[in-house]
């Protein structure tokens, strides 16, 4: 899901909004997408695309979109339920496509998985906002970045956003224990879950808007009481970089600004150095 203007920034960041509209209208004559209007628009023709279940069935197999989750919105009101925090999650991310084709780094709207789950043990799941893929481009070196992001537009309490925090942890020593036949056959064990899908645990960025630059610094200064005092989350935080910045600050500044907070402690500084 999203708007028209942001699907300009993320695709044809060059060409004019009138030509993603034609676009974008074409599909809807064809049943693939649709839209529904933004909240809060006022009088505004202002409206967020999303696909439609036929065109879910129809990108499914793309490979660029192979192995993606595939939640499909079946109505509009469906997707007005979603849309709030989904265009928030996509404002998120187009900083760092921004920042990578002025940098040069590879990175693109492939590169940004949403909603992505991994199990972390006793039937639980916990589920990312999005997971992105980033390579940073120096010379003739190359740096694979790859991140959990986690958006918080101040609607849950702080403490529960602070315990998302155990749940990254507890997927970071999540290791399955075997059973029956399984045991017999793979007596070594699996090794930690994680390792399925990264050579690297992901580093881990809170996005955080909704609220006045007071309230979401008293919620990030919440994040980083968690990793002092959590034991299992400290002892994440001295392995994997952890940061946190308010949306409002990455879209002014951009991502490789000093702008993140480390969530372990120390001065602001850029999301590639946290």
């Amino acid at each position: 899901m999203a708007t028209t203007g942001q699907l300009r920034q993320m695709l044809r960041p060059d060409s004019s909004r009138q030509l993603i509209s034609r676009v974008l209208n074409k599909l809807r004559s064809t049943g693939f997408v649709d839209l529904t209007p933004l909240p809060d628009s006022g009088r505004s023709r202002t409206h967020a695309w999303y696909l439609t279940p036929e065109g879910s069935r129809l990108t499914r197999d793309l490979p660029v979109l192979r192995g993606r989750p595939p939640y499909p919105i079946t109505s509009t009101t469906a997707a007005s339920l979603k849309t709030a925090h989904t265009l928030t999650v996509v404002r998120s991310h187009l900083p760092f496509a921004a920042d990578a084709r002025r940098l040069g780094h590879e990175h693109g709207p492939w590169d940004w998985t949403p909603e992505v789950a991994h199990p972390i043990g006793e039937g639980e799941r916990l589920v990312a906002d999005a997971v992105m893929h980033y390579t940073v481009t120096d010379g003739g070196h190359r740096r694979k970045l790859r991140t959990f992001m986690e958006v918080d537009r101040a609607t849950m309490s702080s403490e529960r956003l602070a315990a998302k925090l155990i749940d990254y942890a507890r997927l970071w020593s999540y290791e399955p224990q075997l059973v029956g036949r399984q045991r017999a056959r793979q007596p070594t064990g699996t090794g930690m879950v994680w390792l399925r899908w990264y050579p690297v645990f992901p580093r881990i960025l809170f996005v955080l808007t909704g609220a006045s630059h007071y309230v979401l610094y008293n919620r990030i200064s919440d994040l980083q009481a968690m990793v002092a005092q959590h034991p299992l989350v400290a002892a994440l935080a001295r392995e994997v970089p952890m940061g946190a910045v308010v949306l409002e600050d990455l879209e002014e500044h951009g991502p490789t600004n000093d702008v993140w907070t480390p969530l372990a402690g120390g001065e602001p500084r850029s999301w590639t150095e946290l």
